[in-house]
């Protein structure tokens, strides 16, 4: 049977089945409130772990701390009111724009802007740092960012704006800022902490170094170098972890995130602290499994050079040489957390198959009731899905272990056992007739 003719059987199959049975589905990016972040083909949700090494990597390495420089989560508890990290907000087209004003008014989107009274800035509304705003607007899947963001009615007022499409590749003009010194968008780069509870992160995550090249590297569209020197990593620079660095001694938490960091890598996207990279602000995150991601040196990581999936100079969409790569599997789920939770549901429903395993039902992502020990995650009381040996939920229709292919299988045998009893019924049938017809000769034993 041909491939087309296999997919179709699969087809049939996971109707006849109530949808149980894997089907082949394209590779997606991310999702927030309905809108893509950008499309799948995009750069940012492209798989690098096969692209070659950048030859400059070591040396762009060196000048940003060593390889034996740790990394550090920007984000978590602050021990105040408002945790570290960047806050991002979902509104819809109902919510009030306002004009803003722009100290880099030549290389911002002119608005207006969704911010009002009740959006978030970095660091809480008297900070005096970078005070990010990302607001996305849903009904339109528009993206709009700020940097240095000062709401006031009728006077708004930031040092840079941008605003993104998140339906298209289309990057800013060339030598452009954005609310990063890379010109590109925040958002997307975010370690989110749904996405942990989710099992996986399928885009790039956004990280900074103190001293930058004078140049910029696609996708990439602007610079803010301290010197013309070639050994100090351009904005746009993508890292990733190597492929043998070991993570199987991490929690479930931090290998979701260490997984994303050989897959998808690293984009150097403003100038800061060495190899902090950054996350949302979530007051749901806990310190254990941001300690974790502070015990991993630099020196495991690898620049590449992608330079060859570029499709345009201007556009972000990526190459893709073969067929899409399968999204890292779910790890094992996270131990009970201390936190009350509610009740399980009263009837399980058949959970959703991971098209990286065809042959077992994952259960679903439930509430885990509370217990003692330290939250390897902490605030919100989720979990990841459960991995390899894991309790099944009871599924609807006769499913044995292998899943419902098998249940197809014995179907088929019982459609064969069939016809061949009907064959032997008229084998029987002939030899009888051609007794009869030759009188007793062979008379029938009762």
């Amino acid at each position: 049977m041909g491939q087309r003719g296999r997919f179709a059987l699969a087809a049939a199959f996971a109707v006849g089945f109530g949808g149980l049975v894997p089907v082949p589905a394209a590779a997606a990016g991310p999702v927030i409130a309905g809108c893509p972040i950008f499309p799948s083909d995009n750069i940012w949700n492209t798989d690098i772990s096969t692209l070659p090494v950048h030859p400059r990597g070591a040396a762009w390495l060196a000048s940003s701390g060593g390889p034996q420089l740790h990394l550090h989560p920007d984000w978590g508890p602050s021990g105040g009111t408002v945790p570290y990290g960047i806050p991002w907000q979902v509104v819809d087209g109902s919510h009030p724009k306002v004009p803003v004003t722009f100290d880099y008014a030549s290389e911002s989107d002119p608005g207006p802007y969704p911010l009002g009274p009740d959006t978030p800035i970095e660091g809480g509304s008297a900070s005096g740092g970078d005070r990010h705003a990302l607001v996305l607007e849903s009904d339109t899947c528009m993206l709009y960012e700020t940097f240095d963001t000062h709401y006031a009615p009728g006077a708004s007022h930031a040092g840079s704006g941008a605003i993104f499409n998140l339906r298209s590749d289309r990057l800013r003009p060339s030598t452009w800022t954005s609310a990063d010194a890379a010109g590109l968008p925040i958002l997307p780069g975010l370690v989110r902490l749904s996405e942990v509870y989710a099992g996986a992160i399928n885009h790039a995550i956004r990280f900074t170094v103190q001293r930058t090249d004078r140049s910029f590297l696609w996708p990439a569209r602007h610079q803010a170098g301290s010197a013309s020197d070639p050994n100090l990593p351009p904005m746009g620079a993508r890292f990733r972890m190597k492929a043998g660095v070991d993570i199987s001694r991490y929690s479930p938490a931090a290998r979701v995130i260490l997984t994303a960091m050989k897959h998808y890598g690293l984009i150097l996207a403003d100038n800061g602290s060495n190899w902090y990279f950054q996350g949302d602000a979530d007051p749901g995150w806990g310190d254990a499994v941001l300690s974790e991601l502070k015990t991993i040196p630099a020196g495991d990581f690898e620049a590449v050079d992608e330079s060859a999936l570029m499709v345009s100079a201007d556009s972000a969409q990526a190459r893709r040489s073969g067929p899409a790569p399968h999204p890292p599997p779910p790890p094992p789920p996270v131990a009970p957390v201390s936190h009350p939770v509610a009740p399980p549901p009263a009837a399980p429903t058949a959970a959703p198959v991971a098209a990286t395993a065809p042959t077992a039902v994952p259960p679903p992502a439930t509430a885990t009731a509370a217990a003692t020990g330290s939250p390897l995650i902490g605030g919100l009381a989720r979990r990841l899905p459960a991995g390899p040996g894991a309790a099944e939920p009871a599924l609807a229709g006769p499913v044995d272990r292998g899943g419902v292919l098998p249940t197809g299988r014995a179907a088929v045998l019982g459609m064969a056992a069939l016809f061949l009893a009907v064959l032997g019924l008229l084998v029987a049938l002939s030899t009888r007739g051609r007794g009869a017809r030759r009188g007793t000769e062979n008379p029938e034993t009762p």
